[in-house]
């Protein structure tokens, strides 16, 4: 080897190392877009079952959707696999013609046999994705003839209940349930009937513009560039995600360029990096919410008087503007901001008097201990704080216990909390509905149900007034009729003290290298990195 091309090999062993080693000092590669995030809630790979945040960015860019929606106004539904669509006079169906020119990474072509047997697995799994199915009317048993490839390019959805037809196109475009699976690919790996759920665990089978390289959990992400992508493929060849839950960490490698993306920051290093010429910010509103909230199966918290205590013990405000910025925005209904069913502020505020009166009232005058599940991440855990210390100027002895995603949120599904501090709430769809089915809505409350995707089953709280509600207002064809049915719903919510109490709508602030062109948050999470660039 002579000494240039010695030079040169030296250069790219260097320039690779800084993509994957923490102690580099090297700018990050061309090719190459270095990410840190924290990977605590990221679990699965598996469409039917993988929810949360982390997934879904991860999974946009590994497979394909029939539709998209776009980044800044999720109700624009635009062609993808799908390269257009009908719905019928009367609504029921919904009429998908394919391109002819997607390929998996293995080879196979992308065909709507494919896409069918992609979401009737998420119904025959019945694992947490099917929930949102199920309120339209899907089921295991009907799933199959409900969804249909009459041909290898025409999908046919018929819609087994009456329900707004852009409802389906929108969870279409963004739930993590709607990635394409290479059948053939996957039922390779299939294991005692299990449609290939242990292996898409921790493997994928997509068309998306990357391939899964390596995923080690809590370690690191990497996927390479599908050079056969049915779009112009990406400029990167690769894309590095890296576990990181120190902000300062993520701040110091930002500044000197080992990073070229830096996601979960705390406020002062990200107001301290904003005035750093070399690093810019993004941030998108999601509809997405934090929340704190209480288990209706705990006989304190099925208490009214208690929950409505509860209500008075959070220190809104004061939570927005110190531990909030940059990460949400002051909000306490369950219908995301922008809407037009959305209704003003309630104006819930932090009154310790009023909340001892309704303790003594429901006959706990000094007060309870309970305990509140968090993750052990920003901002979470100082909401969490924030709420303890309020709790316990009206005799509240709350016990903080810290996990992971699997440890908070599992408890939650498993309906084994006290209290518990989150995000979610759906309000990816542009459409009132999105959040009431989330957080509000809980058609059977029995154990067995196990609706585990639905924080109103979650938190046992039941109101067959409400579910009626939100099902009618579902199908009213009248938009002012149904603006009001939806604002009735938020006023029930408040009078009848729901077990969940929104605090802030999300903000997701991400911060870039500014050489880093063409980057774009999404809405709905599914940030799509294919056009990513480099500008050096």
């Amino acid at each position: 080897m002579n000494v240039s091309n010695l030079l040169k090999y030296c250069a790219l062993s260097m320039a690779i190392s800084a993509a994957i080693a923490p102690s580099a000092y090297a700018v990050t590669p061309d090719d190459q877009l270095v990410i840190g995030m924290s990977m605590d809630n990221l679990l699965s790979l598996d469409p039917a079952s993988a929810s949360g945040l982390d997934v879904v960015g991860v999974n946009s860019n590994l497979y394909d959707m029939l539709v998209e929606l776009a980044p800044k106004d999720a109700s624009q539904i635009s062609p993808a696999v799908a390269k257009n669509w009908t719905i019928s006079e009367d609504g029921t169906h919904i009429t998908f013609q394919l391109r002819d020119d997607v390929t998996f990474h293995s080879g196979n072509k992308l065909t709507a046999q494919d896409v069918a047997w992609s979401l009737q697995r998420v119904l025959k799994l019945n694992l947490a994705l099917a929930s949102t199915w199920k309120t339209y009317g899907f089921s295991a048993d009907n799933v199959e003839q409900a969804i249909q490839a009459t041909d290898d390019y025409t999908l046919e959805i018929t819609l087994p209940e009456k329900t707004d037809p852009k409802l389906i196109l929108y969870t279409l475009g963004s739930s993590p349930s709607a990635f394409i699976i290479d059948k053939k690919e996957a039922l390779k790996h299939e294991k005692n009937g299990d449609l290939a759920h242990a292996w898409l665990t921790t493997n994928v089978a997509g068309s998306g513009p990357f391939e899964l390289k390596d995923w080690r959990a809590k370690d690191r992400v990497l996927m390479n560039r599908f050079d056969d992508y049915w779009r112009t493929p990406s400029e990167m060849k690769r894309i590095v995600m890296r576990h990181m839950t120190e902000s300062q960490s993520l701040r110091l490698m930002l500044e000197r360029g080992d990073i070229d993306v830096a996601m979960g920051m705390s406020i002062p290093d990200i107001e301290a990096l904003k005035k750093d010429d070399d690093v810019r910010t993004e941030a998108d509103i999601r509809g997405t919410l934090y929340y704190v909230a209480v288990s209706m199966k705990d006989p304190k918290f099925s208490n009214k008087k208690v929950r409505e205590a509860v209500r008075y013990l959070i220190d809104y405000q004061g939570i927005n503007d110190s531990i909030m910025p940059n990460y949400g925005v002051l909000h306490q209904r369950p219908v995301k901001l922008g809407l037009p069913a959305t209704l003003p502020e309630p104006g819930y505020a932090l009154n310790i008097e009023k909340a001892k009166t309704l303790l003594a009232e429901a006959g706990y005058p000094d007060g309870f201990k309970t305990s509140i599940r968090v993750l052990s991440q920003l901002p979470f855990i100082n909401i969490a704080t924030s709420v303890q210390s309020t709790l316990a100027q009206a005799g509240i002895n709350a016990e903080i216990i810290t996990g992971t995603g699997n440890q908070v949120y599992g408890a939650m599904r498993e309906r084994n909390f006290e209290m518990l501090v989150g995000r979610g709430g759906g309000g990816i769809e542009p459409h009132p509905h999105s959040n009431l089915r989330s957080l509000v809505y809980n058609p059977d409350n029995s154990d067995e149900a196990k609706l585990t995707n639905f924080q109103g089953w979650r938190t046992a709280f039941y109101s067959p007034e409400i579910n009626t509600l939100i099902e009618t207002a579902l199908l009213e064809k009248d938009a002012q009729k149904q603006i009001k049915m939806y604002q009735d719903v938020q006023n029930l919510y408040d009078t009848q003290i729901g077990a969940i109490f929104p605090i802030s709508q999300m903000v997701d602030t991400v911060l870039l290298r500014t050489d880093v062109k063409h980057y774009e948050g999404h809405q709905a999470a599914t940030t799509r990195l294919r056009e990513v660039t480099k500008e050096r």
